[in-house]
């Protein structure tokens, strides 16, 4: 048994994600990681080809494109409903879509945050993270998904209402 897949089920065992775990989704997502873990190690792969790989391969498995988006007429699929005016949909990143007059924007573009008061007497504050249609963030082609959004402070107007604050946290 390879180190990779040792330290695999080790982890998994820390988590409860064990053989015998009582959640039989646990023991199935088990059985699946281990399978492609298993797998991964089978190719042999060294230090630098292993990161070239599992780079390319997360990115993949998480339908984020290789290459910048071009914007040709063979990346967009056609989403608009019965009556509304013409929008598509980027078939290599579905966050992008482009509106009939061709400006186009990433839905993932923002994240919004404000500080919100705990629940239980004690805790501290915490960061709420949350977004909208302000979450919108033009684009223009080529373009390059970034690997993470812009995390923005913004104090919402949600109800209940937050106490006065900051970016630093409550005034």
């Amino acid at each position: 048994m390879s180190n990779l897949l040792s330290y695999a089920e080790d982890e998994l065992n820390r988590i409860g994600m064990t053989e015998d775990s009582p959640d039989e989704m646990n023991r199935m997502m088990r059985k699946h990681i281990l399978h492609m873990m298993q797998e991964f190690a089978n190719e042999g792969h060294s230090g630098f080809s292993a990161s070239y790989a599992i780079s390319i391969l997360t990115k993949l498995m998480d339908f984020k494109p290789l290459s910048p988006l071009t914007g040709d007429d063979d990346e967009w699929g056609d989403v608009r409903e019965y009556g509304e005016s013409p929008s598509w949909q980027n078939k290599r990143r579905s966050s992008v879509f482009k509106n009939a007059d061709g400006s186009c924007y990433d839905i993932d573009g923002k994240v919004f945050w404000e500080w919100c008061m705990p629940y239980e007497e004690g805790e501290k504050p915490y960061k709420s993270y949350y977004t909208c249609q302000d979450s919108r963030v033009n684009i223009t082609f080529p373009y390059t998904v970034p690997d993470k959004p812009i995390y923005e402070y913004r104090h919402s107007d949600a109800t209940p209402q937050q106490p006065p604050q900051n970016e630093n946290g409550f005034i």
